[in-house]
């Protein structure tokens, strides 16, 4: 909320209509939600000639009130109203705040034309019962009769209810920034109010020091005054803290309010006599206490800031005092702090503490560190205009705030391309200097200063030209079609390898999922392969989502127990998305998940249930779709959550990308078959993927057999096969295995299926037997037979 008349100290704006300022100002980009103006039809200035008492009632009142022009009839009920009071009329015809309409009414059979008025029920103060006891507004005996009683009080000011966008910093929630954003768009200059004390010769470092024991306080002023004499505001301070909503407290408190809504400055008063003759900010304790000025007890964290005497905390830094340093009635003398606190712990402790405050707001958006200093002047100040204090020499600073200069070098060319418009150097100089930013200009090139209080612009060309746009106008801009080069549209990186991997495993007969990042402790730590250290919530909703998972196989898992509690009997499932780690490193998994009949045919006697061979082959036709065909392989392997006779690693080109095998029985008694592979190691560095021709000429395709102990795998004798088989080999393919007869208990027949194949002739029967012979002597030498029937 920002007061007109306020706002009037520090730039002129008589000459303005204050709607159509509020236009100029919404299209600037800081958005006037509503005008609102302190005006009340037919609210005048009464005076009580005549006071008698109701005949029919012990509390009312019935008045003859003269109000100018005329003298009406009015029942009234306050105890403190009497002859000869000048007092304010609702007349007939008023609508009061809450839409509250005065109508001639009968009150107890006496006609009553009207309605005598506290502050409250103008919605100039907050109803409560000590203002509610003080009864009916009593106006000085000077006022005139008849006369508009708003303006009379000096409340007849307009006001404006702002939408600041979130990006925009602290400076238009204060009436010296927003008078700086009005001098913008007029072009005027600002006036800065009189800060010129007098300060006494004692110094304040003979009665205070000061330690700062966090980082999160890099810069703390402080000033002392003494011989205060606590009474009532001035009347422009009380009216104005009224506008604003604000009740007037006493002279001191009001300065405080009146410095933080001029500055944006949070300023806080200590009775000096109370706090000592130290002051140390820190973190709190856990767990230690803090009464505030409400009355309540606080336990604090470690995380808050809080200012203390040397041992026990005075104050809740940046959200409100404590209780034991109060400023009261008593107090002569009055330390004042004004600082800078990290705007990130402040809105922590006061949204943990449900303890919103206007010095909390403030803090959280972020200070400037010169109206830290100005405002603490300035309340030096009015303390000792308006509350006879005696300002002590000096100032304690402590001050660790970085003061580069925030600076952008630019060339007027750069905002035309950005803006899409033409605008001159000289334009551009017209702008910095409305906007008071200071810049040196040489030889086309610009560099400009940005103002401390403007925290939301930062040190780039992008934000000098948003700055200008919105001076010149977006309304003004010309829509105009961008001239860019055409280029192919496509998806890219991972979600292009997304795209074509879902589509493939759709096709496989999968249905994809989506599901929660966060599994529970104990599912998290099964399916933990790669031992990755975990993120868990500090605050989780419940245990069951607590982790933030590494694998997505639980969140799988969960979805089929899911499906088979709802007697879904077939579940083939698969997810791409990411996993997170404690390095907070993001990296894509595809997973898919299968459990029952993947084909069935009860007629024709088809049944293919869920096997590891079956998601091996879904496994490799993926990676064969993707042009990965004989750099990848399957390398028996013990795997955390997986069952330790049928779970494998799944490496491409020697390196590990993810796994394969059946979900342990201690998970689940139910066969399912889980696969998760990284969608990074698909997508990275791996070698590029060769294409070859299409062959001319026909395959040459044989058929061997070998007997070999049972705990020989195939892959063993594969790789021998392809090693042996060389550049004629182009396809080994397993297709029996075979124990019984003919074969010893402790061995097994595998049978391949073996495809030769040249690019540039066709083979003869000779040169396919060489190779074919040269195979057979050279598994034979790795300890295994060739069968021959």
């Amino acid at each position: 909320m920002i007061d007109l008349e306020w706002v009037q100290d520090y730039i002129d704006i008589s000459d303005q209509d204050l709607n159509e300022l509020a236009v100029k100002i919404t299209k600037a980009g800081i958005n006037v939600e509503k005008v609102i103006t302190n005006h009340i039809d037919n609210l005048v200035i009464g005076e009580v000639l005549e006071c008698e008492n109701h005949p029919d009632s012990d509390h009312l009142h019935v008045c003859k009130v003269n109000t100018g022009d005329e003298v009406l009839q009015i029942v009234c009920g306050a105890s403190n109203v009497r002859k000869g009071l000048k007092v304010i009329v609702a007349k007939v015809g008023a609508i009061l705040p809450g839409g509250f309409e005065i109508k001639k009414s009968k009150i107890r059979g006496v006609e009553s034309n009207g309605m005598i008025c506290a502050l409250f029920e103008l919605g100039l103060e907050e109803k409560t019962d000590e203002t509610y006891n003080k009864g009916i507004y009593e106006v000085d005996a000077s006022a005139k009769a008849g006369v508009d009683a708003m303006k009379y009080l000096g409340l007849d000011n307009t006001l404006y209810e702002l939408d600041i966008h979130k990006h925009r910093n602290n400076d238009c929630y204060y009436h010296i920034g927003f008078a700086y954003e009005i001098g913008a768009i007029l072009n005027r200059k600002v006036t800065l109010p009189v800060s010129d004390f007098h300060p006494i010769k004692d110094d304040i470092k003979n009665h205070f020091s000061l330690k700062v024991d966090t980082d999160k306080c890099p810069y703390y002023l402080a000033k002392m005054v003494t011989d205060v004499k606590i009474g009532e505001s001035p009347e422009f301070i009380k009216k104005r803290l009224s506008a604003y909503g604000m009740r007037s407290i006493n002279n001191v408190v009001d300065i405080s309010n009146y410095v933080m809504l001029e500055y944006g400055q949070p300023l806080h008063f200590f009775d000096k006599d109370t706090l000592g003759d130290k002051v140390l900010v820190r973190c709190a304790k856990e767990g230690e206490e803090i009464k505030t000025l409400d009355g309540k007890d606080r336990i604090l964290n470690s995380e808050d800031i809080v200012i203390t005497d040397g041992e026990k905390p005075v104050c809740l830094a940046g959200v409100m005092g404590g209780e034991n340093t109060e400023v009261t009635l008593n107090t002569k003398n009055i330390l004042i702090e004004s600082a800078i606190f990290d705007g990130v712990s402040i809105r922590n402790t006061s949204s943990r503490l449900d303890l919103k405050s206007e010095s909390s707001i403030r803090y959280g958006k972020g200070l400037s560190y010169e109206y830290t200093m100005k405002a603490i002047e300035r309340a030096c100040y009015l303390l000792e205009k308006y509350a006879d204090a005696k300002v002590l020499s000096g100032t304690i600073i402590h001050d660790k705030i970085d003061k580069t200069l925030k600076k952008v070098k630019f060339k007027a060319d750069e905002i035309s391309t950005l803006l899409g418009i033409d605008i001159s150097d000289d334009d551009v100089k017209v702008e910095l200097d409305r906007l008071g930013f200071p810049f040196e200009y040489k030889k086309g090139e610009f560099i400009a200063t940005i103002p401390s209080r403007r925290l939301d612009i930062d040190p780039y060309v992008n934000d000098i030209a948003e700055e200008v746009g919105r001076l010149y106008g977006y309304h003004n801009l010309v829509s105009t079609l961008p001239n860019v080069p055409i280029k192919k549209g496509e998806y890219a990186l991972d979600i292009k390898y997304r795209k074509i991997i879902s589509k493939r495993i759709r096709s496989l007969g999968f249905n994809e999922v989506k599901t929660y990042t966060l599994v529970s402790p104990n599912m998290a730590n099964s399916f933990n392969y790669e031992n990755k250290k975990q993120i868990v919530l500090p605050k989780p909703l419940s245990v069951d989502k607590s982790v933030i998972r590494t694998s997505l196989i639980p969140s799988l898992l969960k979805v089929y127990e899911y499906n088979r509690a709802h007697k879904v009997n077939d579940v083939f499932i698969y997810e791409i998305s990411k996993t997170y780690d404690a390095s907070y490193i993001e990296e894509s998994k595809i997973c898919m998940l299968m459990e029952g009949k993947y084909l069935f045919n009860q007629w024709c006697n088809i049944n293919v249930c869920s096997d590891f061979y079956l998601m091996k082959g879904m496994v490799q036709n993926i990676l064969d779709y993707l042009g990965f065909k004989n750099r990848y392989t399957f390398e028996k392997m013990e795997i955390d959550g997986l069952h330790p006779g049928v779970s494998a690693s799944i490496m491409l080109d020697r390196k590990m990308i993810g796994v394969i095998g059946k979900i342990h029985p201690t998970i689940t008694k139910d066969d399912v078959f889980v696969a998760e592979i990284s969608l990074e190691a698909l997508m990275g560095k791996v070698k590029p993927i060769k294409f070859k021709e299409a062959l001319k000429y026909p395959l040459v395709i044989k058929d061997i057999a070998f007997i070999c102990k049972k705990d020989v795998t195939s892959d063993f004798i594969e790789k021998a096969i392809r090693k042996a088989g060389g550049r004629l080999l182009t396809d080994v393919q397993l297709f029996d295995v075979y124990t019984g007869e003919n074969v010893a208990l402790d061995e097994k027949s595998l049978a391949y299926s073996l495809t030769f194949s040249s690019p540039d002739k066709t083979l003869n029967e000779e040169e396919v037997m060489d190779v074919f012979n040269k195979i057979a002597s050279d598994v034979q030498k790795l300890g295994v037979k060739l069968r021959d029937k």
